[in-house]
């Protein structure tokens, strides 16, 4: 009897826009930072954008801008918001609430922008340390949820240093990864083998599907790859 391969599918989602975005400064984890109009908007917009997608469970970085954009979509499924530390903020440290523009004056920030993984945020955490938690976080995820589709709400260097490594890409160059704000990015796990099918999306999805059916998945009849392709799972591929 065929075995059919699990099959996780993790949405990446970052946050929506708040002053902080707006202003071009850093909020890191500055506490009481909330969505902006335009952040609600998109908070909103997820819902519709998301509307065929089979989510099984919503996760979320525990501060406020994200739970709030998760807020919207968990409650139009009627799902609750998992908090999860491992997709919190960077620790910035000292850098906290700076003004962006300011900060590129520094010497550091070349530090930053060419070879992060040597850089540790003054009195903050290092990139490698926050890359390696939010890793262990969705592989958390992928190992709670076979053959499902979850929803995780995280931050944008976060999101971008994830994506870097299941891309084998390292980690100096995670800044060449754009992912703007209530952008979803869609990670694929094929009995754990990781692919990359969307990032930095803000148009609509494809429909992603769990196929049951070992037969179906060997001899798909909508076009779609082979089962042991993970994009054999997408059942609509067109862009609506």
């Amino acid at each position: 009897m065929a075995v059919m391969a699990d099959t996780t599918f993790i949405l990446l989602i970052r946050h929506g826009e708040n002053e902080y975005v707006a202003n071009h400064k850093l909020a890191g984890r500055t506490p009481g930072v909330h969505l902006n109009d335009r952040g609600r908007a998109q908070a909103e917009a997820l819902v519709k954008l998301l509307e065929e997608q089979p989510l099984a469970a919503i996760y979320s970085s525990p501060l406020a801008r994200c739970v709030e954009t998760a807020r919207p979509l968990a409650a139009a499924r009627n799902l609750p918001v998992i908090e999860e530390p491992a997709f919190l903020e960077v620790d910035y440290g000292d850098w906290h609430g700076a003004d962006l523009r300011e900060l590129a004056k520094l010497p550091e920030w070349r530090k930053v922008q060419h070879t992060p993984s040597t850089f540790r945020f003054p009195n903050g955490e290092s990139l490698r340390e926050v890359q390696n938690r939010a890793v262990a976080g969705v592989e958390m995820v992928r190992q709670r949820h076979p053959n499902e589709v979850v929803a995780v709400f995280a931050h944008g260097d976060v999101i971008r240093t994830t994506l870097a490594h299941y891309l084998g890409a390292p980690l100096d160059l995670f800044q060449r990864i754009v992912v703007q704000t209530a952008s979803i990015s869609v990670l694929a796990f094929h009995d754990g083998a990781p692919s990359i099918l969307a990032m930095n999306w803000t148009a609509t999805l494809p429909k992603l599907e769990i196929k049951t059916d070992p037969a179906a998945a060997a001899h798909p009849t909508d076009g779609s790859a082979p089962s042991g392709d993970a994009t054999a799972v997408i059942a609509t591929a067109e862009r609506r």
